[in-house]
């Protein structure tokens, strides 16, 4: 049976003498089943996260293992940003036309069969496989869990705008979405753990694949519809409003969406370069697996505190451009200050805090901006202005990686190292993400100028005014 939770009225509306079909759209209801909605997409995006990056913080173990180059275990991540480029048109059609059920349900297929292939590549039963023929079964497997990325890492937007009232939209995309980076904490912390040899990785696969079966059986099982009956806000009645590909042409033309698809999907390259060679980085200087693991883990923790503090904060104030431009700031900042001190030797506790307030300023803006990116581009899909974004963040994580690993050096003496037989220099590297991590930023706080479409189309809803497709107003006629 379905449950209901808040009711939602507009009284102010409704004292200034609405009709009584505007008295009825502003009297919302919301069912407790969002709550299991959300959390059923928190752990498969956590899934995902840690299927993303199960050996980035075990490179060396996991290339020993493999009996491939650093290089060829580097590409199991990148394969995730290869595939969802041109994966992410398909999704954000499937969110915005077939529904949230359908896809959230394939991507937890994916997802577990993905987990599954790779391990039943690693297991030490298929030895007498070659190396590489082992390692494309470990590939094909990782492909599978990067088709079922976009799929689930594209709701967060679509949930909170068909499930959550106004009053909770950027609350409940801030869970949504740190739930994968909360994945990539968990993979910082159980890889290391785990695999501290090379031949405990089919146990960490293991490890990582039982999860994703639980998962694809919750989705299977509990998600029972696309949307609740009734909506929960008036946006939520037109949040595929516009064609998919109108939306798209919608979007091009939109100079402050472009903006943000930049700058956005520039900050999430630089945060997924960080994330996939933390530990090469590190390892030259002397630091340890362990304690790449644990600045990986600060990183993420702290982005975490960071958006459930900006979530509950323009949830109440709406402040989206504000919130964003500052913390993108004190991100570039802090981006400089990791390109400074990852050179440095024998300087943890300068390296952790800087790790901590990167992902604290950084990871915590992507919830935010994503709400802004609906805002700023309604009645496009939410799916649509969403998915965009990850495409620009994918596009650009793929070119940084090539980039920043094509203008490393080999160093002949690094007697500090913890990499094994391959030491290479980061320095340049290092100045050049920073570089255009500042870019980025100053473009954004310059330029990027928009008005909170949504939220004016619901006060215009709630007050008795019609938007038209052109932009244009006209009051629609009160009842006294």
């Amino acid at each position: 049976m379905e449950t209901s939770g808040d009711i939602q009225t507009v009284s102010s509306a409704v004292s200034r003498g609405a009709n009584p079909e505007l008295k009825k759209l502003l009297s919302f209801k919301t069912y407790k089943r969002r709550w299991f909605v959300l959390l059923v997409l928190c752990l498969l995006n956590c899934s995902n996260g840690t299927l993303w990056l199960t050996f980035a913080p075990v490179a060396d173990q996991s290339a020993q293992y493999l009996q491939v180059t650093l290089e060829d275990i580097n590409w199991l991540s990148v394969v995730y940003m290869v595939v969802a480029i041109p994966l992410s048109f398909v999704t954000t059609w499937m969110l915005d036309t077939l529904g949230l059920r359908i896809t959230l349900i394939l991507g937890s297929w994916l997802n577990m069969f993905g987990a599954a292939l790779r391990l039943i590549g690693a297991l030490p039963s298929v030895t007498s496989l070659h190396p590489s023929q082992r390692f494309a079964v470990v590939m094909c497997g990782q492909t599978f869990c990067a088709l079922a990325q976009p799929l689930m890492i594209f709701a967060p937007t679509k949930l909170a705008a068909l499930w959550f009232p106004d009053h909770q939209r950027a609350t409940a995309n801030m869970i949504a979405s740190m739930s994968n980076p909360l994945g990539i904490l968990l993979a910082n912390i159980i890889s290391p753990l785990i695999a501290q040899t090379s031949r405990e990785i089919p146990t960490l696969l293991l490890a990582y694949t039982i999860p994703s079966c639980v998962i694809c059986f919750l989705a299977t099982v509990g998600i029972r519809s696309s949307a609740p009956p009734t909506p929960p806000s008036a946006s939520a009645e037109s949040s595929a409003s516009e064609p998919f590909v109108q939306g798209l042409k919608l979007l091009l033309r939109n100079k402050a969406y472009v903006i943000l698809l930049l700058c956005l999907g520039s900050g999430m390259a630089v945060f997924t370069c960080f994330s996939t060679l933390l530990e090469q980085i590190l390892c030259v200087q002397g630091y340890t697996n362990d304690f790449a693991g644990l600045c990986g883990a600060l990183f993420i923790v702290f982005g975490i505190v960071g958006a459930g503090a900006l979530g509950f904060y323009v949830d109440k104030t709406k402040k989206f451009i504000e919130v964003t431009k500052i913390n993108l700031s004190f991100t570039a900042l802090a981006c400089i200050a990791f390109s400074v001190v990852s050179l440095m030797r024998g300087q943890k506790a300068a390296v952790a805090v800087v790790c901590s307030l990167f992902g604290f300023f950084g990871f915590s803006i992507y919830p935010v901006a994503m709400e802004l990116s609906v805002e700023c581009s309604y009645p496009v899909g939410e799916a649509t202005s969403a998915g965009l974004i990850f495409v620009s963040g994918q596009v650009q994580s793929l070119l940084y990686i090539v980039l920043l690993q094509a203008l490393t050096k080999p160093l002949a003496d690094s007697p500090l190292s913890t990499c094994g037989d391959a030491v290479l220099s980061w320095r340049v590297p290092m100045m050049v993400m920073a570089g255009i991590c500042c870019l980025f930023c100053c473009c954004f706080v310059i330029f990027f100028h928009t008005n909170y479409r949504r939220l004016e189309a619901e006060e215009q809803a709630t007050y008795g005014v019609k938007r038209g497709r052109d932009g244009s107003e006209s009051p629609q006629s009160v009842e006294t």
